[in-house]
């Protein structure tokens, strides 16, 4: 990958960057970039080329991307049940696509390092109370008094060290049995048995029952492949002190790679093109992800993606689309068309979470229709165009959290109280999850 006559880890301190934190004793900050610059890398370059690689498979229309997980992760929560229960539902929904879809599916997580997040604005209004808005775990704490608000360097530490801690699990349970593609099923199986809406996954289901017993029959069940999967991270690279502080060099290829994750994305708040995010992700080799909403400008849009991938290498970026329901018709057509006439290496993926969020009484929520609605224009509008849809966004848990109103539970704006638990933003929960898996399988065989 080319990056630059001049560039360097540190070169987007020179560009302005939005969205950074103001920490109140330098020196620690300063002092806790250092520590964190001789810690081990979080991944490694080999992880994030082979996943590089898999993203142009998908960008050919070989392979689908699946992306999900928290809002924003949370240190209380880097317990083994929670890791457990959004990694198994993600590894349902992969068995799901990939067998409507006849194609393998990349599993990315939004974990290991989804804990800063962007807001609108440096302050927040809690309970008549003006305070700091909450940055995330890695900068402040949730609390409703100011002296939790205060950003802390030494959270930057524990956010690599609870990262760590998630990636060692990861992988226990991903390379461990847990991950078997019997396992996954047969949870499959029990949740169309138990859906309110089960019976119209069921004939899916058994579908994927006589596969696997064929399998069984001719003796490749105890093949690897069918008792291993991988699994990849991603999180916005938001924090960039943080993220230059885990970009290592490469011994093999000479090439710059951040660590901190095998995947990173710009948000549609920092993406500009003459921005320190933009700057730093120049340089680094990880896949890429932009955010693109209906607030943009094109030929904006263009300049990033030439100058995140000089070179157009296949698997480098990936476009996640935000438009919200009632827009995706209006926009999304015209930027398949516009990209796609710059022939750029592009995987399409859609996000139909962030878009359709609106606020009913003091939650933020989610609507499951518009949600689905999203997803369904999405398809369309590339199978309109001669594109390839390939991949999808999700922030879910595996949680029974009543975040997102509607699907088979019919979650009503009245329940959102019961289990409302994000720190941040509404997530699908396991049920709805299954759900739109079922429902994107049909879109793919159709």
């Amino acid at each position: 990958m080319n990056q630059g006559k001049k560039w360097h880890k540190e070169s987007w301190v020179a560009h302005p960057t939005a969205q950074q934190v103001e920490w109140p004793d330098a020196k620690a900050y300063q002092d806790t970039l250092d520590h964190l610059g001789k810690l081990p890398p979080l991944v490694f370059a080999g992880e994030i080329r082979t996943l590089k690689s898999e993203i142009a498979k998908a960008q050919r229309g070989e392979a689908f991307l699946l992306q999900g997980g928290d809002c924003a992760e949370e240190f209380s929560r880097c317990r083994a049940p929670d890791i457990r229960d959004t990694l198994k539902v993600i590894l349902q929904m992969a068995v799901i696509l990939s067998y409507a879809g006849e194609k393998p599916v990349i599993k990315v997580g939004r974990i290991a390092g989804q804990y800063a997040k962007p807001r609108s604005s440096p302050f927040e209004m809690v309970d008549g109370v003006e305070l700091p808005s909450y940055r995330g775990d890695i900068v402040n704490g949730s609390e409703s008094f100011a002296a939790a608000r205060k950003p802390d360097a030494g959270r930057l530490t524990e956010a690599y060290f609870h990262a760590a801690t998630t990636l060692n699990i990861l992988r226990g349970f991903t390379k461990g049995g847990f991950a078997a593609l019997d396992k996954v099923h047969a949870w499959n199986n029990e949740f169309v048995s138990q859906s309110k809406e089960g019976k119209s996954y069921e004939k899916l289901a058994q579908e994927i029952e006589k596969a696997l017993n064929f399998i069984k029959v001719i003796g490749l069940d105890s093949n690897k492949s069918l008792n291993e999967v991988d699994f990849y991270t991603s999180h916005e690279a938001l924090l960039l002190g943080y993220e230059a502080a885990l970009t290592r060099k490469d011994s093999m290829t000479g090439e710059w790679y951040d660590c901190s994750a095998h995947m990173l994305w710009i948000g549609d708040r920092t993406r500009q093109w003459d921005g320190g995010h933009i700057e730093f992700l120049r340089g680094v080799g990880n896949p890429i992800g932009m955010k693109l909403g209906p607030k943009h400008d094109m030929d904006e849009v263009k300049r990033i993606i030439e100058r995140l991938n000089p070179t157009n290498e296949p698997g480098r970026m990936t476009l996640i689309t935000r438009f919200g329901a009632d827009k995706v018709k209006d926009h999304l057509p015209k930027v398949i068309r516009e990209l796609k006439s710059e022939g750029f290496n592009i995987l399409w993926s859609c996000d139909p979470m962030h878009g359709n969020t609106f606020v009913s009484g003091k939650y933020k929520t989610r609507n499951f229709e518009d949600i689905l609605s999203e997803i369904g224009s999405f398809f369309m509008a590339h199978r309109d165009e001669g594109t390839i849809p390939g991949g999808i966004h999700f922030e879910l848990t595996g949680s029974a959290v009543t975040e997102c109103i509607g699907g088979a539970d019919k979650i009503s704006e009245e329940q959102l109280a019961q289990n409302y638990a994000t720190s941040c933003d509404p997530r699908l929960n396991g049920q709805q999850s299954l759900d739109i898996a079922f429902m994107i399988a049909h879109l793919l065989k159709h």
